[in-house]
């Protein structure tokens, strides 16, 4: 399922890097399914079991004002629609208000407790970077998950002394192997996942979140043409779609020990 173009360019090699448990952290419900549910959905049909963290409830997203809305924001929490789409069931909030979401030590400590409960070998999650080319991917919750997580990753989640009552609870110290970040600057991109048979999948998905969006066409068109142009990217021959992320190894052969 992955561009082998890439392969040899960045550090991931789906031929020799074997995946069987994946984390998803996003700050919104409709966050992953634009970012990342063709690759989701290409992992869970292929049996990794795949868990999903919301940060927020999506309750400031709709279009509409709070008086009068007809339809849920982003999907909220009661809403599990989109993830069975994809083939997730395990799925997490830390109810954190929408817009208001920061990189503090109560949400990092929550990135840590769920990653040390799971245990994945990858953790994927927005991007902590601004991306100046669509700034809207940046919204300022996204670039909190990104920072969050990223901190969280290191070096606390690997750190026994970091959030002493973790360890206290049994939740014991883990080394993550792989972050795959997403919904950052295309020159971080370094990754692709040939995700031209989920297609289908990831839009259903993102139809659930019609209150995102004034022209769902032209919504979907979008969504389109940027998976063909990340195909082209990763050098997939013909009329091929691709996620693209940028992966990043945390724990590997030459990983330096320490905090």
């Amino acid at each position: 399922m992955t561009a082998s173009h890439e392969q040899a360019q960045g550090p991931f090699n789906p031929d020799i890097h074997r995946v069987g448990r994946v984390l998803c952290f996003a700050a919104h419900p409709d966050d992953i399914d634009f970012g990342a549910a063709g690759t989701v959905a290409a992992w869970t049909a292929a049996g990794v079991q795949v868990s999903y963290c919301i940060m927020t409830d999506g309750d400031a997203g709709a279009l509409t004002p709070p008086t009068g809305r007809t339809s849920l924001p982003c999907a909220t929490p009661s809403n599990g629609v989109p993830r069975s789409l994809v083939g997730v069931t395990d799925i997490h909030y830390l109810h954190q208000r929408d817009g208001y979401l920061e990189a503090s030590h109560e949400v990092m400590k929550g990135v840590v407790r769920l990653i040390r409960e799971i245990r994945p070998d990858v953790v994927l999650a927005m991007h902590p970077e601004r991306n100046w080319q669509r700034i809207q991917k940046s919204h300022p919750d996204h670039l909190a998950v990104g920072e969050a997580v990223t901190r969280a990753v290191y070096p606390a989640l690997e750190n026994p002394f970091a959030y002493p009552e973790l360890a206290e609870a049994g939740l014991e110290a883990y080394k993550l192997p792989w972050l795959w970040l997403y919904a950052g600057p295309e020159e971080r991109e370094n990754h692709f996942v040939d995700v031209t048979a989920q297609v289908d999948a990831k839009l259903a998905a993102i139809h659930v979140h019609v209150s995102q969006h004034p022209d769902v066409a032209a919504m979907e068109a979008t969504v389109r043409q940027g998976m063909h142009l990340n195909a082209t990217r990763a050098g997939l021959s013909g009329e091929r779609s691709a996620e693209a992320f940028h992966v990043v190894a945390i724990n590997g052969p030459g990983t330096i020990a320490g905090f």
